[in-house]
Parts: structure tokens; C-alpha cells; sequence
């Protein structure tokens, strides 16, 4: 049975739009139409089959969003991260949250070639070709080796030839692996020697990366294809390095992470929204003639749909106060800046910002899942709803890394002890902790202690 199409949710009177432009609110007139005719039913038909959504980006790129960020001068539409969270958003209430993801994921490996394209032929041509190819992307940074913290790419390693570079990547989770066109993917650098704080980027094509698709299966999300792949001694050409050696960590903190998490934000928003769409829906509809009231006329209903809209329209307004303040960091979001002002990280500063938005939207998602289920009752747990696809591609966002837990155990640690606390490359012993280890040793033990440091310096001389 196919989930209920039609639309009675929650009025316009309820979205931010003093965030958008003119031109920006057109943008989603005509996003919705496209979600209403083409992503929201493939969206269904890709959750009972786990089809790619690649129908949905052709869709997408129809409308240029394949570009949606990328300066004019490359042929995109030039628009701001207001603008990508918007869309975003638009894109998880009205269409398919697995093409948001997979959309999401695309946007994310562009925003890495953007933040080096400018006088690099080899990004400026997938730049161009975008949308006229639907040439999809996709950012491989996760490791099998560190979970959550994704950016110790442990099980990878790059070294330089004759010609360029010679790659080598292991990949735990990469969404669209084996489906994406292009890889933006992250290793340790040519001349890493221990310090996981020097990471390098390379541009790698689809042909270039053995994966493991159509093996996805999952509770949710199943349309974003997300799986291990591997780059095997891949050699590419020296403009294949986005950046330079040793770039890495200043592309995760000022090209991935801030716009990144705004995307995961916004796009669970509009998993709460949808939800609450549905509800409304469902709730106006459904008559109790015993009493002669629509469920929607109690209040314990009432109660929910007030308190999970204000909660949802709290993380709206963080995500898009966030969005707007990345743009009045970057000159509105200008790229081509960073081609003439290598060293200018605006994005960086506002990343604990980022952070927070993330995880209240995935913290609010899954209680507004719950409580519009309890409100559509019986009726909830039937798929023709629509509230059950929603309730497990809700929960996703709790685990994606960075997951809830790695953020908000960021955010109390750097609140209470500062921001150098967090020591991201594990580079800072933590003095306390070896002290009070050390002094738990009898005269044995610390002999032993002082045998294999010795051992080990005397082994890091020799190499």
C-alpha cells in the first residue's frame, strides 16, 4: 500500500522566511512541486527496494541544485549556506530523506573543492559539469578503525611519485559508495610521520575505488547506498590533491564540518516537520462520532503539536541563525575568496556553533517522531501513513558522525575546560590521569614502565 500523498500540514504562516530572499522563497516554490511529483513518491519506492536515488538527483539537477553553492563563474547558482539549509530542509519535509542525505553528502564534497578549486584544472572541470552530467559526488572520510571520530584516517596513507600521488583508503561508511561519479577523499599525508593532525584530500573518480554497493541494508535511510569502499594504491596527477600536503585538518574545520552539520540540521528539521505534516493531516480527518470530535480537538493533542512545533521551530531558527551568521562570515558565502586569501577560515571560528545545531535537531526529530505517532495512534503504525518511514529515517541522525554523543560531549568539555581541551589528534597527555596511574605502580612495576619507555625512544631514535 502507498503512504497517503495528499498535503494538509502544518500552514506557511509557521516558516521563517524573513531568512530568505525573493528569489530564495521562488527556489522552494518550485522544489516543493518537484517533491510533490517525483522525489516524495520515489521516496517510498526506494525504501521498499533500496534503489540509489539517483532519479531524485536528475531530478535535482534539473533545477541546477547539483550546483546549488557553486560560484557563477563555474556555472552554479551562487547561493548562500541560507539558501543550502533551505533546500535542505525543503528536500527532508516535502521529498526523500535518503536523497537528502545522499544530496547532503554531494553538497559536502563539492564544498572541498570549492575551498581549493581556484587555478586547479582538475577541480574547476568537475565544477562545471555538475549538473548538464548529473556528476555526483560524495565525501569518503570515515575509517573502519575509529568510528565516530572520523577524522583519524587511520587505515589510509599517500605517497608522492614521479607524476603525483599514489593513494591508499579504507572506508567504513561512505553514502553513495560505488554509486557516486567522484570521491573527495581523505588520507594521512605523504609525509606523515605519527601526527594524525597532518591529512591530505584527493579528487578520485568512480572507476578509481573498489566498493561493495547494493549490500546496504539498514532500518533506515535506505536509499542512501552507505558502505565500505577502497582506494588500492590508486596513483592520479598532482592536481588530484585538493589543497596541499598537510591541508586535511583545515579543510574538515572551515570546507565539511560547519556547512556539513548545518545540512544534517536542516534536513532533520524537515523530518520533524513532515512528521508533524502527517499528523495534522490525520488528526483533522479522523472523527471520533461517539463524542462527534476529530482527534485534533483534544487537547493532550493539541498539547503535543504545540510543544513539538516550538521545539521543531527553536532548531529551525538555530539552524538558519546559523547559516545566515556563516554567511556574514564569508562574505555570503563567497568561495573564490579562499583562491585569492588562501589562509581565511571564516567558517572555522563559528564550528562549535555548527556542532550544537546538529545536535538539537537530531535530538528533537525522534522525540517529535514519537509524540506525532502517539497523536496519529493506530493509524501511525500503518506504512500507507507514512509515519513509520519517517520514525526510522528520524533516528538516523543520532548516530551519523559525528554522533550525538561525540558532539555533546564536545561541547561540556570545551564549555568547561576550553577549546584546547579537546586535544582533537590525541596529542596532549593528560597529566592527571598518568600521575594518578602511575603512582597506583609498586617499585616492580614502575621499573618495568621505565624498561619499555626506554625501549621505545630508543627504537623511535633508530627509525
Amino acid at each position: 500500500m502507498s503512504e497517503m500523498t495528499d498535503f494538509n500540514g502544518i500552514s506557511s504562516e509557521w516558516n521563517p522566511d524573513w531568512f530568505l530572499t525573493d528569489e530564495q522563497k521562488d527556489l522552494r516554490e518550485r522544489l516543493i512541486e518537484l517533491c510533490h511529483t517525483t522525489l516524495h513518491p520515489n521516496a517510498i519506492e526506494f525504501d521498499q527496494t533500496y534503489e540509489y536515488p539517483r532519479r531524485n538527483m536528475e531530478a535535482l539537477a534539473s533545477m541546477g541544485l547539483l550546483a546549488l553553492h557553486v560560484p557563477k563563474k563555474y556555472g552554479g547558482l551562487g547561493q548562500n549556506h541560507v539558501c543550502v539549509a533551505m533546500v535542505l530542509e525543503t528536500i527532508g519535509r516535502y521529498g526523500c530523506p535518503s536523497t537528502a542525505l545522499v544530496y547532503t553528502m554531494h553538497l559536502l564534497s563539492v564544498s572541498a573543492l570549492l575551498f581549493r578549486a581556484e587555478g586547479n584544472p582538475e577541480i574547476e572541470a568537475v565544477l562545471r559539469r555538475l549538473n548538464d552530467d548529473v556528476f555526483i559526488g560524495t565525501a569518503s572520510y570515515s575509517d573502519p578503525e575509529t568510528g565516530s571520530h572520523f577524522w583519524y584516517p587511520m587505515a589510509s596513507k599517500a605517497e608522492k611519485t614521479d607524476d603525483g600521488w599514489r593513494v591508499h583508503k579504507k572506508s567504513s561508511w561512505t553514502t553513495s559508495g560505488g554509486y557516486a561519479d567522484f570521491y573527495v577523499a581523505q588520507t594521512s599525508s605523504p609525509d606523515f610521520d605519527g601526527d594524525f593532525a597532518n591529512l591530505s584530500v584527493f579528487l578520485v573518480m568512480k572507476d578509481e575505488i573498489v566498493s561493495h554497493e547494493s549490500t546496504w541494508s539498514a532500518m533506515g535511510m535506505r536509499g542512501n547506498q552507505s558502505g565500505p569502499i577502497e582506494i588500492n594504491g590508486v596513483d592520479v596527477n598532482k592536481d588530484r590533491m585538493v589543497g596541499f600536503p598537510g591541508d586535511g585538518a583545515t579543510s574538515n574545520d572551515e570546507a565539511l564540518d560547519p556547512i556539513g552539520l548545518t545540512m544534517f540540521a536542516a534536513s532533520y528539521n524537515g523530518i520533524a516537520l513532515a512528521a508533524m505534516d502527517i499528523a495534522k493531516g490525520q488528526t483533522t480527518r479522523k472523527v471520533h462520532k461517539d463524542v462527534g470530535m476529530r482527534v485534533a480537538d483534544y487537547p493532550t493533542i493539541q498539547d503535543y503539536v504545540g510543544e513539538c512545533l516550538m521545539d521543531t521551530e527553536a532548531s529551525r531558527l538555530y539552524t538558519f541563525g546559523v547559516a545566515q551568521a556563516l554567511d556574514m562570515n564569508t562574505d555570503n558565502c563567497d568561495w573564490t575568496r579562499h583562491g585569492r586569501e588562501p589562509d581565511w577560515t571564516p567558517r572555522t571560528e563559528l564550528l562549535h556553533w555548527t556542532w550544537m545545531s546538529k545536535f538539537i535537531s537530531c535530538k528533537n526529530v525522534y522525540n517529535v517522531l514519537d509524540k506525532m505517532l502517539q497523536a496519529c495512534g493506530g493509524s501511525g503504525y500503518k506504512t500507507s501513513l507514512g509515519l513509520e518511514r519517517l520514525l526510522r529515517d528520524g533516528k538516523a541522525g543520532w548516530v551519523m558522525g559525528p554522533t550525538n554523543e561525540v558532539l555533546r560531549q564536545f561541547v561540556g568539555k570545551a564549555a568547561l575546560l576550553g577549546m584546547e581541551s579537546l586535544d582533537y589528534w590525541n596529542q596532549v597527555p593528560n597529566e592527571s590521569v598518568l600521575q594518578n596511574e602511575v603512582k597506583k605502580l609498586d617499585d616492580d612495576a614502575k621499573q618495568k614502565l621505565i624498561d619499555q619507555l626506554q625501549a621505545s625512544m630508543k627504537k623511535q631514535a633508530v627509525e
